[in-house]
């Protein structure tokens, strides 16, 4: 059975990534991309369908992770009745060229620290998400070849492993000062075999690699905290999740390496999640740009541009890593479900859904990027024109909205304030770059928008924007509208919205996206607090000014962080456990932001809403 998602550490190499549990066990791994099919999936089955284990034989009396330094190098380290041992994970960087052309590698190192200590190996390879199993042959004596298909690996070990059942298993002792080594490799069936690597000398490239890249952003002067430890390693360790998730061939950056990890336990919210979303597109690249990561936000910028090109009617709200557009959605039924959720998903059917709110996401991220030095090009602003242009014949219909609900077509209140944004950043770029463009007529777009949302999206009766046109349902993404520019945080509506929400879509301090049981999403099924939109209202209360209830709000958040660092999607505050899938770069990319929002001189909000370009523009008058 799978752990507890919190008790599950990230590993990985910028193209795929694998998931680690406090016991050593490896649950969960796709190769060779993080949409590939997994070859350890026991993290939503059991142990036949796929894991890796190095953990001492008799139980631990203690248990201790981190990770290196600023890196992805995961060390665990076992404390038993006979000794102390630390188990070192990691993945080498493709990019460093380490091992044979067109491979992956896993290594695996067990040191002693203390005493001896017995450990215990099983290996378990399943391709296909845990529905194939390989043929496996001897290399030689320390090494193993499993093939099927298309996909091969090879283990090479220090450590002597026999079959029994379709898996392998071994029994070795580590005295203080000695080790032992794992490589497990990946590649095409068809190629080679992959050529062994030297462990060593593949964690200590590692350990560079990483090093070199967190350069980036000690040099940036963007460190946050002003004194405060927690708040600048909490960032450190979402910047380099972020990394970590970042497809390195494309720039794309994956909402989550998991697919079907459950927003509520045992119920049936269970998506797939290792695509790319527009919809992250602003508060990422302001992420990494305000961190001083521009290599990263220019991948990102060409990812985006990339995936969106084509006729403007035929955009998705998501796409493949390089940008693939069919995302089919399936089911896997052979695996049992993470605590028995049901249905295990690949591919995500929300991708053919209309959502409006992604035209202003696309719009905001090409306006920001520019603003924040990335030089616009003739070809990004004839693309973001035919967007606006198709926008202003559709921006009336009803769409799926922000949540994806699966009921049918409304009009959402966030979908239209993010078509408002998507004409009011075209209106900025002509005013702020020199780019041609119909801005009169973008202006009066903009009013009659703008007018349309504060007279049917608010509801005075309850003083707040709500989900949608005529409903009385709150709605969180309502927190967007000062975030986005579209109302200042000094408008009564918006602090009355704010207090709205606060009272009526908070659990145990958090922030519901919605209350299921009064919203018809399709799912009739409860789930956890949203963690981005509890950072969302944090970024509220610093524009209105409460910045003693945001950084206790930031606090709070920061509390239900794992052991490493790591957050999921949501909180399930009756079963006091993260849900959702794990980790989730919107999760860290708000704790990014409103970090910098809390911490910074220029904050993110800010920046976004407008309000820094406003009082810049009032200064230079």
């Amino acid at each position: 059975m799978a752990q507890r998602i919190e008790d599950y550490a990230l590993i990985g190499d910028c193209e795929t990534a694998a998931l680690v549990g406090r016991d050593g066990s490896i649950d969960w791994l796709c190769w060779p991309r993080f949409d590939s099919g997994a070859v350890f999936a026991r993290l939503l089955g059991n142990a036949d369908n796929g894991h890796w284990s190095v953990t001492p034989a008799e139980p631990a009396r203690r248990i201790h992770r981190r990770y290196r330094g600023c890196s992805l190098i995961l060390e665990t380290t076992f404390e038993t009745k006979d000794g102390v041992v630390t188990l070192t994970d990691f993945m080498p960087p493709r990019f460093e060229g380490i091992g044979s052309e067109g491979t992956s590698q896993l290594v695996r190192i067990v040191r002693g620290e203390q005493g001896e200590v017995e450990m215990t190996t099983e290996f378990a390879l399943r391709f296909d998400y845990g529905s194939i199993v390989p043929w496996v042959t001897r290399i030689d004596e320390q090494s193993l070849k499993a093939i099927a298909g298309p996909d091969m690996t090879v283990l090479r070990t220090t450590v002597p492993i026999e079959p029994e059942n379709y898996r392998h298993r071994g029994r070795f002792r580590v005295r203080e000062g000695e080790t032992a080594t794992f490589v497990l490799g990946y590649g095409p069936s068809y190629y080679p075999v992959p050529e062994p690597i030297d462990p060593f000398a593949a964690l200590a490239a590692t350990q560079m690699s990483w090093d070199d890249w967190a350069t980036q952003y000690q040099e940036s002067g963007a460190y946050v905290g002003q004194g405060s430890d927690d708040y600048c390693d909490a960032v450190i360790r979402s910047l380099i999740t972020l990394k970590a998730l970042t497809y390195r061939p494309t720039g794309g950056i994956v909402a989550a390496p998991t697919t079907s990890l459950p927003e509520s336990l045992g119920g049936a919210r269970n998506w797939d999640y290792r695509f790319c979303w527009l919809r992250d597109a602003t508060f990422t690249l302001m992420a990494l740009v305000n961190c001083g990561f521009y290599n990263e936000a220019r991948e990102w910028r060409g990812w985006l541009r990339r995936a969106v090109a084509g006729n403007p009617d035929q955009v998705q709200i998501m796409y493949g890593l390089a940008g693939e557009r069919r995302l089919d959605e399936g089911q896997l039924p052979w695996l049992a479900g993470y605590e028995g959720a049901k249905p295990v998903r690949i591919g995500n059917a929300a991708a053919a859904q209309l959502q409006l709110d992604i035209y202003g996401e696309v719009m905001d991220a090409l306006f920001q990027a520019g603003v924040k030095g990335l030089a616009p090009v003739q070809s990004d602003w004839d693309l973001q024109r035919a967007l606006v242009e198709h926008l202003e014949s559709i921006w009336q219909e009803p769409d799926e909205g922000i949540w994806e609900v699966r009921s049918g077509r409304r009009h959402f209140t966030h979908s239209k304030v993010m078509a408002w944004v998507a004409v009011d950043r075209a209106v900025e770029s002509v005013e702020r770059f020199g780019v041609e463009g119909p801005v009169e007529r973008w202006r009066k777009l903009c009013h009659q928008i703008h007018e349309e949302v504060c007279e049917r999206g608010y509801n005075a009766e309850l003083g707040a924007f709500v989900q949608s046109y005529g409903s009385a349902e709150l709605d969180a993404s309502a927190l967007l509208i000062p975030l986005v520019g579209f109302l200042p945080p000094s408008d009564p509506r918006v602090k009355s919205t704010v207090e709205a929400i606060e009272r009526h879509l908070m659990e145990d301090g958090l922030v519901l996206r919605y209350r299921p049981e009064r919203t018809d999403d399709g799912l009739h099924s409860p789930e956890g607090a949203f963690l981005a939109c509890s950072f969302w209202l944090a970024d509220n209360l610093v524009l209105l000014g409460r910045y003693d209830d945001a950084r206790a709000l930031f606090d709070r958040l920061l509390s239900l962080r794992n052991d490493v660092g790591l957050l999921a999607e949501q909180y399930d505050s009756r079963a006091k456990r993260i849900v959702g899938n794990f980790p989730q770069v919107l999760s860290h990319v708000a704790l990014i932001n409103t970090a910098h929002n809390l911490s910074m001189h220029e904050k993110p909000a800010e920046q976004r809403s407008g309000a820094t370009r406003e009082m810049e523009d009032a200064q230079a008058m």
